[in-house]
């Protein structure tokens, strides 16, 4: 699946244009002014009486903070305008129509850090930015964090902070490949949730360029926006009812993927639905036969309070009994990293 937002010139033509495919918003763009505040009280209803519960509200404390960052520290103007060079350098040379996703391969899981507009243009090793937001996210973060952490969070924010920009590079080039065993699963949350923010706003301002269209082919497995594999799948309520968008678990964007048909392989032969407790449980998993991957479901229709990386978390249960069936995991929490090797 690729995407290509559209100019203004371009959108007066499109709206002409009444096929079913072109009526089914193709790309969610993240909206990130209000997203962590709610999955920060989804996280914290979710915490009462769940086996789960601290964790559940560590999270939620992380999710505030990752909240009061991006308000306080918004996209610089600077990289709004490299997007936007970014997007005319590729309506010039006509390459794929602006293009802000590669096509992809079937790779499972493909590395983040050569992609176009959120990725090469943007690059994390920048040093004509010697502040580096994304960094200046950390820090803000790390700050909020502190006065409330308890050992052994305190020691690992304390080792963050010190850590010299050079270094948050390279443990953040290595999380952005999935290489757990370069950064250890105490500090890739906190470095996972800068990069996150950063990535939401960058997102977010990708939308006030112009309007997102879908050439839709295979290969949907990775985010149109970054790159980076989703957290699990929505299926959507209002103006979007029934339809499945995974949601992206760095840039917080959301893509229409039809649903009936595995997310990671597509095929469609082979597919099974669990879920803890009845068929009409708001989380359910979907399982493919073909290539033994799983990803979770969320239903708006069965609660419309569902939260994507919230109740992905608070349902590990249900991770840990499909991976008793032999089933993979085809998707990533960022609250939940590898501990590595």
């Amino acid at each position: 699946m690729t995407i290509r937002i559209l100019s203004q010139e371009e959108l007066s033509t499109e709206r002409g244009k009444t096929s079913t495919v072109g009526q089914i918003p193709p790309l969610l763009f993240s909206a990130p002014a209000h997203l962590y505040r709610r999955r920060a009280e989804r996280l914290s209803a979710l915490a009462v009486k769940h086996p789960f519960g601290d964790y559940l509200r560590f999270a939620a404390t992380l999710a505030n903070a990752q909240h009061h960052a991006q308000h306080d520290h918004p996209l610089p103007e600077g990289e709004r305008q490299q997007l936007a060079h970014a997007l005319a350098a590729q309506q010039a040379a006509a390459t794929d129509n602006l293009l802000i996703s590669p096509a992809r391969t079937n790779a499972r899981r493909a590395p983040l850090a050569h992609l176009p507009v959120l990725g090469t243009d943007l690059d994390l090793r920048d040093e004509s930015n010697p502040h580096r937001h994304w960094q200046q996210l950390l820090h803000a973060i790390i700050a909020e964090l502190l006065p409330q952490a308890d050992e052994p969070v305190r020691s690992v924010l304390e080792n963050l902070a010190k850590t010299s920009a050079g270094e948050l590079d390279t443990l953040a080039s290595a999380l952005l490949e999935y290489d757990f065993n370069v950064v250890g699963s105490d500090k890739a949350p906190f470095i996972w949730a800068a990069l996150g923010v950063y990535r939401a706003q960058c997102a977010a301002a990708l939308s006030s360029l112009g309007q997102a269209e879908a050439d839709y082919g295979e290969a949907r497995q990775h985010c149109p926006v970054c790159g980076c594999v989703p957290v699990c799948g929505v299926v959507h309520l209002g103006t979007q009812a029934g339809l499945r968008y995974l949601h992206c678990a760095l840039c917080e964007s959301e893509w229409h993927v039809v649903r009936v048909k595995c997310s990671n392989c597509e095929q469609t032969g082979k597919l099974d639905y669990w879920s803890l407790d009845s068929e009409q449980a708001a989380v359910k998993a979907e399982s493919c036969g073909d290539c033994g991957s799983y990803i979770k479901l969320l239903y708006q229709e069965k609660d419309p309070q569902v939260e994507a990386v919230a109740d992905d978390l608070a349902s590990l249960f249900l991770d840990a009994q499909l991976e008793e069936k032999g089933l993979l995991r085809s998707t990533l929490n960022p609250l939940v990293f590898p501990a590595g090797e």
